[in-house]
């Protein structure tokens, strides 16, 4: 069976298919070595045979719900929509936060008109994922269909905000703003799309992404950001994922697949999302004096729970550039006022003109900590833009594209060495560093990093969530789960479902 899995990775099907053969003659009680052959199967499209092979797997293990994802993959495939909607059923019976059970079953729910249970499963993947793109419009358009028209406006909204060159987004948005008599709205979307289709007549689409519908492309990775495969079933982009092994290592590779993200980095900004259980306040004595001589515009936070700006928002700090750039002229030596511009640009996303304000303020006043720790973010989200759009795909081979992102990398943590060389108590520099560690896959030198953002804050509940993480990631699992446990105590109530996850892996 192993020589079958080794075949299989170095994409020699014939080989492999005759090795699992050969494993199941030896063993027809191993339901692995079934649930293998199937996997192999599926890959060749050979979704009968799949099926069957899935079928003995379950017969041998009932409570594995990888299998039961997988033939729902098979019979889907099969155009037997009630038979992957029952294996998706059982799958989450077993494993009730799976995330491809949920998002896979909430469209096929959609496809046979069960609406509004397709709004639960696609609201339990969007309070897993907040930011899934495409739950949320996949909502979007059952809240349209059941008639709340509000609620679809919004979950449009959110995503035109995140991909504003998605069409289809603004015109189901003008369809819901019409019927609810929003008719200066709907014109404006729908003028946005005459007009991307009176450029792309000219030879200019920014959106250049389409969806492969073809019968061979009926799936999409789970990685995959194209907003046009929304209607697409997810499968994982490393099918080990969802496959159950006997074997502590096959169970430590599982662990890995599970889809779980770390916290996100911090920032200095103006605004942050509402939590109605905020888990503490976040200070720092410098920020605070900061404030209190209202030099900025605006009161300064450091949160890692960013809220989107309003249309309101928008408005106001694109006119505060203006604003600020006069004063620039009349003092270009002020770097509160670079400081505030550079913010500004930041929250509209003009990213560029953010990163060339803050360098300018460091060549006024080299010291000012506040200029490093912003531009280390904003080039950070600048790398993770631009890896979700793929732009290094097809412009370097493997080694040198590794290289290029490792040295990008390295610029935001030299920016994150200086901040905690100007205020070595700034906890949540050594937070962001250790996540920028554990990106470069320094594992060990970013636990070093939480374990010093905790000696400062023993209540830093988002270190503790990091660390466990990273530790599991380790082999740690036991110093892992005590890491999360205690962010979930802290409030960091996420943390319990993935140490469920963790803990309930045993057969």
């Amino acid at each position: 069976m192993m020589r079958g899995e080794v075949d299989l990775k170095q994409k020699d099907t014939l080989a492999a298919e005759k090795d699992f053969g050969k494993a199941i003659e030896i063993d027809r009680y191993d339901a692995d070595t079934w649930a293998s052959r199937a996997i192999l199967r599926l890959q060749q499209q050979r979704y009968k045979d799949a099926e069957a092979d899935f079928d003995h797997a379950i017969r041998l293990s009932t409570r594995n719900s990888g299998v039961y994802i997988n033939r729902a993959l098979a019979r889907y495939h099969q155009n037997n929509l009630r038979g992957a909607m029952s294996d998706y059923d059982i799958a989450l019976d077993i494993d009730p936060n799976n995330f491809i059970g949920h998002y896979n079953r909430g469209l096929l729910r959609a496809q046979v008109g069960d609406d509004n249970r397709a709004i639960q499963d696609f609201n339990f993947v969007i309070e897993m994922e907040p930011d899934n793109m495409m739950a949320i419009f996949n909502r979007g358009l059952l809240l349209d269909q059941t008639g709340d028209y509000k609620g679809a406006i919004k979950d449009y909204s959110t995503v035109i905000n995140e991909y504003p060159n998605f069409l289809l987004g603004y015109q189901y948005r003008a369809q819901a703003r019409r019927k609810i008599g929003d008719v200066k709205g709907a014109d404006a979307d729908e003028f946005k799309v005459l007009k991307a289709q009176l450029d792309k007549q000219n030879g200019v689409d920014p959106n250049k992404q389409t969806a492969d519908n073809t019968e061979n492309n009926k799936t999409r990775k789970k990685s995959d950001k194209n907003m046009n495969n929304y209607r697409k079933i997810v499968v994982a982009d490393n099918e080990e994922g969802e496959e159950k092994y006997k074997s502590d290592y096959r169970g430590r590779v599982q662990d890995k697949n599970v889809n779980i993200v770390p916290q996100p980095m911090f920032v200095l900004t103006y605004y942050e999302k509402h939590d109605d259980v905020k888990r503490q306040v976040n200070y720092y004595k410098f920020i605070e004096t900061l404030n209190n001589q209202k030099v900025l515009p605006s009161r300064l936070i450091i949160t890692n729970e960013e809220a989107p700006l309003t249309e309101e928002q928008a408005t106001k700090h694109f006119a505060s550039i203006d604003e600020q750039t006069a004063a620039i002229v009349a003092d270009p030596n002020d770097v509160n006022k670079r400081f505030a511009r550079s913010l500004d640009f930041y929250l509209v996303q003009d990213f560029a003109s953010a990163i060339e304000d803050l360098n300018q303020a460091i060549i006024i006043e080299d010291h000012f900590f506040p200029v490093y720790f912003n531009r280390a973010l904003i080039r950070y989200k600048q790398l993770e833009y631009q890896k979700m759009e793929k732009e290094y795909d097809l412009k370097a081979g493997p080694g040198e594209k590794s290289a290029v992102k490792a040295a990008d990398y390295e610029m935001v943590k030299r920016d994150l060495d200086k901040v905690i060389e100007l205020a070595p108590d700034f906890v949540y520099a050594y937070y962001n560093r250790g996540n920028v560690l554990s990106i470069l896959k320094d594992y060990r030198a970013a636990i070093v990093d939480y374990d010093r953002a905790i000696q400062l804050d023993p209540k830093f509940a988002d270190a503790y969530f990091n660390r466990g993480l990273t530790h599991i990631f380790l082999g740690n699992n036991r110093q892992g789960i005590q890491d999360l446990s205690k962010a979930g105590e802290l409030g960091l109530f996420s943390a319990y479902n993935i140490i469920k996850r963790f803990t309930e892996r045993k057969e």
